[in-house]
């Protein structure tokens, strides 16, 4: 991407134009609240925007809620069932379907144009945001998966490789020469086991979603029992962290192996490496998830996430003023960078590009660089797929623990999740 002067300018006057809708004057106090799932580098970054917000818009306080994603579902469940959820929420595209559905959010459709400009946004980029011609979610970054990898570690290793090309038996033989390499000290990678984020690649990668559009299971033991006995054979050699630390359920960033220095790789999607690479020293480079050999890819590109206005919403114009500034003042895109994904408009991608760290060109290279290895977006997420990804981690702990078999184990899931979709489908 290319860019110069005359063209940021214009950029920059595009945006100021997409955030001049006429707003309401905020001449009396009044107060919203916004919730997220975060991390220290997403934190600064999100009230830096909310403190300039505030100050152009002295009639209205913003308070910032935020909490690891662990136990963001957790409290973001209490706060629906209180009626008290806050003004303006942070939405993954794993529950968007499951909390419209629920009537928690509003619509925006009667809001676009009359207080929220989506008149830059790229064609399509709202997409999945869009329920039954229903928007219910501001796609607020593009992004897809990515494996951080420490790269000091690959060099000291002695370790060369195309990160976009890789198979799953390249990834073990890498797990291995880091392992042999530091004495054990490091292994290759954390121990993705647990994580169904990379489990949907892998089952993708066999020709399939892991859903079906009318929100039955698309996933099958087969794919489970082999995705978990994979990664059993690199626990099993002694190549990957061990199972203690394998079972500590949807870690905080500071605490992943990589960042700890425990493990070369892990998984996270390509908007969180520099988050990553913010805890860190070594430098950190982005992979695709590895290939399985003879099979296709299993990547997509997805909103990472979601700006939401929800039903308890006291202010709806106020919170769709702090929204709208969000996607349009080219100051607080600035500020937010690509923590969340890459703007999915090219005013915001050019407004955003001078101002990129050399780990965030990387990411943004590495998304250019992925493109036409992705496939299309997946089938919706049905309501109940938070439940399945609960019975994912806590049936697959059973297996990381030696408890149970992969092919037994995958069985017991797959029934499990089965019961789940159908109860939650009512």
């Amino acid at each position: 991407m290319t860019l110069n002067r005359r063209k940021l300018l214009q950029s920059m006057t595009a945006l100021a134009a997409a955030g001049a809708l006429p707003l309401p004057a905020f001449a009396q106090d009044r107060a919203i609240r916004h919730f997220w799932w975060g991390n220290p580098e997403r934190d600064r970054r999100t009230f830096e925007v909310i403190e300039g917000f505030k100050a152009a818009n002295a009639g209205i306080n913003v308070t910032g809620e935020t909490i690891g994603w662990g136990d963001y579902w957790t409290k973001m469940a209490t706060q629906t069932a209180g009626g008290n959820m806050a003004d303006v929420i942070q939405m993954a595209h794993t529950y968007i379907h499951e909390y419209a559905g629920r009537g928690a959010l509003r619509g925006l459709n009667d809001y676009v144009g009359k207080g929220l400009d989506l008149s830059h946004y790229d064609a399509g980029a709202n997409d999945v945001g869009t329920i039954d011609g229903q928007l219910y979610g501001i796609n607020i970054g593009s992004t897809s998966q990515a494996i951080p990898y420490n790269i000091a570690a690959f060099e000291k290793a002695g370790i060369s490789f195309d990160p976009l090309t890789w198979t799953t038996d390249d990834f073990a033989a890498i797990c291995q020469k880091i392992t042999d390499a530091t004495g054990g000290a490091m292994t290759g990678s954390e121990d993705l086991s647990l994580y169904i984020e990379t489990f949907e690649v892998w089952c993708r990668a066999a020709g399939h979603d892991m859903y079906n559009t009318d929100g039955t299971l698309a996933m099958t033991a087969e794919d489970v029992a082999s995705y978990w006995a994979f990664w059993g054979g690199l626990r099993d050699a002694g190549i990957v962290e061990g199972k203690d630390a394998t079972v500590i359920l949807d870690k905080g960033m500071a605490d992943l192996g990589i960042v700890k220095g425990t493990a070369a790789m892990t998984f996270r999607y390509a908007n969180q490496v520099g988050a990553v690479q913010s805890l860190m020293t070594d430098p950190v480079g982005a992979a695709m998830v590895p290939q399985r050999p003879g099979m296709g890819f299993g990547h997509y590109v997805l909103p990472s996430m979601f700006l939401c206005l929800t039903r308890d919403s006291a202010d709806v114009e106020a919170a769709l003023a702090y929204i709208n500034n969000w996607i349009t003042n080219p100051e607080a895109i600035k500020i937010l960078g690509i923590d969340r994904g890459i703007p999915p408009s090219q005013i915001g991608r050019d407004t955003l590009e001078p101002t990129l760290s050399p780990v965030e060109k990387n990411v943004v290279a590495y998304f250019g660089g992925i493109q036409d290895k992705i496939g299309p977006v997946p089938n919706a997420t049905p309501k109940g797929a938070g439940e399945v990804r609960d019975a994912f981690m806590r049936i697959g702990t059973d297996v990381v623990l030696g408890y149970t078999p992969a092919d037994e184990a995958a069985g017991m899931f797959i029934q499990d999740a089965q019961d789940i979709l159908a109860r939650a489908a009512g």
